[in-house]
């Protein structure tokens, strides 16, 4: 079941802050105004109530608002789910990868830099550059030689254009300060060109035998080169600037194009000594990772945002703009030069790559709600039944579409709201053995669900029974489903998956026309939806629901069904997508199982039954350890789930850049 539940200890939640959307908003939804405000991109979306279930549609735990100490109004594993993961945001390890941003640019203004903003914002595609071949086999150390060679040479032509744009650079700057940290910079690259040199003693590289340019290393220098030569946006030459100002704008142009460069190369250099072995003395690649992970580069990272911010203070909105655009495509570059690296080994990413069709086909399946959505669709479905319910003193006809009133439905509504949350939480206990036990044992983890299951069909059927869900408009739930805002990249891996393997959506939504509405926006009808179905009389909804996927144990059934129906030609390779307890049965039967977000109680139920939880990339750069050509280790009940905290992880992973 997918219930918003009351948070009985609102303190306990990071004292978030929260933007609260009006009313409107709904009635937006179910007209098709053009009124409506941006999509917001947030982890997940809270709801205050005032009284029991005021209709606040998609108060959002946002970034550039008021806070509120009204009692919010969650699904008891979205809200925990939400907690864990902007903790996570606030405090992350290396090891986790990148987290979606926890703040927009703009409400970042008065607290940080430019240069901290646009890495903010543009940080998420870093994971592109964490998850190529090259990267990961990298990381992995067991990168073939004859790559991590070539990479050097291209490398070296790489730092010269920096250490030629850093000369360019100092040129242009006005300031004595600003003169002096471009110095230093530029004698940072010409040092980090020596510790090359000492790579190709190292690793027995020919820089003249490997000295031809790739298309992605030119494309790279070529663009910071005519930075630095103030060939952006009309700006003049610096040989022909006339005043100071114009030459400092081409110095904070070439920073902006060097600084993201720079900030990715400290990120890697921090993940990959994250991962390397104290007593691993053995690892080829330990020279480079000291290198980029050192104090002294760290410094000249800071450095680098250091000086971009100082140029940039007199800019006006326009050129900061352009800062910005050339921010991203250095950022966009620099992940196009990772991927132009010629690795011809075998390797763990993408997956879809290593993937041969005529032996095995790919099944991605993916919950929905809180794992595709920002927002629970119980509350959508709420919402609605009371933006559209009548008023206590409207009049109503006496027949079967007769509804209780906006009121009735709001406190009907608190009332299921606080039982779900309260005997919820009494299942969860209930099924938690008394002590951690020491392996993994699906079996008894199955069983402990079975009583979960049943209190999830239990509260459904009160739900039926309070007669909440009836007289909705099947055209309102699809416009609203249309309107439904997606997790950020969401839309984009299923767009781009459904061409290489088959896709099904295993959810608990009372409503599979509002989660079919919700994927037609992106013109996604290929996709296989397992859900419950409202039962309609001339569209419109009588209350009841045709139930299919109400539980733990209806999902990982209905896994199983779907792969039982699968001709035996070729062998399955199942991803599951998920999010809380509800598919952890489902995540632990596939072969590969990821959990997006940090559920608290799907953590706390499964480390109570043995299943460990382990970030995504550290787990590919054990794998690729293992990996042989021609053997997958990819294989399901091993007790294994990983964790990313964006779509773009997994995205990364199955298809690359």
């Amino acid at each position: 079941m997918r219930f918003l539940v009351p948070l009985k200890n609102p303190e306990s939640h990071h004292n978030l802050k929260t933007s609260q959307l009006s009313i409107s908003f709904i009635h937006a939804l179910l007209t098709r105004s053009a009124s409506l405000p941006p999509p917001v991109p947030v982890m997940r979306f809270l709801f205050s109530l005032k009284t029991p279930l005021q209709p606040t549609f998609f108060l959002s735990a946002v970034r550039s608002s008021t806070t509120t100490s009204h009692p919010r109004l969650v699904r008891f594993n979205s809200l925990r789910s939400y907690s864990d993961s902007f903790d996570s945001a606030l405090r992350y390890p290396a090891s986790m990868a990148i987290p979606p941003p926890i703040k927009s640019v703009a409400a970042l203004d008065s607290e940080v830099g430019l240069a901290k903003r646009f890495w903010i914002k543009f940080r998420t595609e870093s994971v592109l550059a964490l998850y190529t071949p090259f990267v990961l086999s990298l990381g992995a150390g067991n990168l073939r030689i004859e790559t991590f060679r070539h990479y050097i040479a291209q490398d070296v032509h790489f730092l010269r254009a920096f250490a030629q744009a850093y000369e360019l650079a100092e040129e242009c700057a006005d300031d004595d300060d600003a003169k002096l940290s471009i110095s230093e910079l530029r004698k940072a690259v010409l040092d980090e060109l020596k510790m090359h040199g000492s790579f190709v003693q190292e690793w027995g590289s020919d820089l003249a035998k490997e000295g031809s340019i790739n298309s992605a290393t030119v494309k790279y220098t070529d663009f910071l080169l005519a930075t630095a030569s103030g060939k952006v946006g009309g700006v003049k030459g610096p040989g022909k600037l006339a005043t100071p100002f114009e030459r400092t704008k081409v110095a904070a142009y070439t920073l902006g194009a060097m600084t993201p460069c720079m900030r990715l190369y400290a990120f890697l250099g921090i993940e990959f000594k994250a991962l390397l072995d104290l007593h691993e003395g053995s690892h080829p690649y330990r020279k480079w990772i000291e290198n980029y992970s050192s104090e002294s580069f760290q410094a000249s990272a800071v450095q680098t945002e250091d000086l971009l911010d100082k140029l940039s203070v007199s800019l006006t909105g326009e050129e900061l703009d352009i800062i910005e655009k050339l921010y991203h495509q250095a950022m966009k570059l620099e992940i196009e030069f990772f991927s132009a690296q010629p690795v011809v080994q075998p390797t763990v990413v993408p997956l879809i790559k290593e993937h041969n069709p005529m032996e095995d086909r790919v099944i991605i399946f993916s919950d929905f709600d809180l794992t595709c959505t920002v927002v629970d669709s119980s509350a959508i479905l709420a919402e609605i039944a009371i933006v559209t319910a009548p008023k206590s003193d409207q009049s109503q006809p006496e027949n079967e579409h007769a509804r209780m009133s906006s009121t009735e439905l709001r406190n009907t509504w608190g009332l299921l709201s606080q039982q779900y949350t309260e005997e919820y939480e009494q299942c969860i206990e209930s099924i938690m053995p008394s002590k951690k036990v020491d392996e993994f044992k699906y079996g008894d983890l199955h069983k402990a669900l079975e009583q979960l299951s049943d209190f999830e069909k239990r509260a459904n059927n009160r739900v039926v029974e309070s007669g909440v869900l009836k007289g909705l408009n099947l055209e309102e739930i699809k416009r609203a489903g249309e309107r439904l805002i997606l997790q950020d990249g969401c839309i984009a891996f299923f767009q781009k998956i459904v061409k290489n393997a088959n896709v099904h959506i295993l959810s608990y939504c009372w409503c599979g026309d509002l989660i079919r509405s919700a994927f037609s926006s992106g013109d996604l009808h290929e996709l296989n939806i397992h859900a419950n179905e409202f039962t309609y009389k001339e569209s419109i909804s009588t209350g009841e629901i045709v139930k299919k996927v109400e539980s733990p144990i209806d999902k990982v059934q209905a896994f199983k069904d779907v792969l039982s129906n699968c001709s035996n030609d070729r062998k399955n390779l199942t991803v599951y997508i998920g999010d809380s307890v509800g598919d952890i049965l489902c995540l632990l039967e596939a072969d590969i199982g990821i959990v997006i977000g940090s559920s608290a109680s799907l953590r706390r139920v499964g480390t109570q039954y043995g299943v460990s939880f382990v970030p995504l990339f550290p787990g590919l750069v054990k794998k690729q350890k293992e990996y042989v050509e021609g053997s997958s280790s990819w294989k399901g009940l091993s007790g294994i789930l990983y964790t990313v905290s964006s779509w773009a992880e997994i995205h990364a992973f199955i298809l690359g850049c």
